[in-house]
């Protein structure tokens, strides 16, 4: 993967160069180090993500209305999550009845 000196965009090949289609910034194709990028050994992720679930350590519950169609509750339990590469936080539910799960949006 190449990125633009120019603007910073990801880069795009076409022939033997490296394109911007956001500035149309322009360099010469090394294929010695191409060759060093493109692969790394022992690069394997074979797990499974970890999914968040708001009811493991949680006994706090707020009233908020479950979204699942077949559920009238109005309880849910909630945890306040870390947003991945952000500097914000998210708020995940679990419907105390149902145990459906979402996030607010």
């Amino acid at each position: 993967m190449q990125f633009c000196d120019g603007c910073g965009s990801m880069m795009h090949t076409e022939g033997d160069t490296w394109v911007c289609r956001s500035c149309e910034n322009e360099d010469p194709r090394d294929s010695q180090a191409e060759a060093a990028m493109s692969i790394q050994e022992d690069q394997q992720d074979d797990e499974a993500p970890v999914v968040a679930d708001a009811t493991q350590g949680s006994t706090e519950t707020m009233q908020e209305p479950c979204p699942a169609d077949d559920c009238d509750s109005d309880w849910a339990y909630y945890e306040m999550m870390p947003k991945p590469g952000g500097s914000y936080e998210v708020r995940l539910f679990t419907c105390v009845e149902c145990s459906h799960k979402w996030r607010e949006s």
